[in-house]
């Protein structure tokens, strides 16, 4: 893969989450869904389409997020 980022994949990992089971104070899952982020070594690729990022984890993973709006956009 020789292709450039189209963002640094620290920038990239701060804008998306993963969804992974909440776990109860057993260890047990508790049926729920939390948000946990995504750190910059997790980052295999990034791509931006619009105003969408998408980010491939090195697990494989297809996570997906929005730019935030810039101050000089209209």
């Amino acid at each position: 893969m020789n292709k450039p980022m189209d963002l640094p994949a620290a920038e990239a990992a701060r804008l998306v989450r993963r969804e992974v089971p909440e776990l109860g104070k057993d260890g047990k899952p508790t049926g729920k869904m939390q948000d946990k982020p995504v750190t910059a070594a997790e980052v295999f690729a990034v791509a931006v389409r619009g105003e969408a990022v998408t980010v491939v984890t090195t697990d494989g993973r297809k996570l997906a997020g929005d730019l935030p709006a810039r101050k000089d956009a209209k």
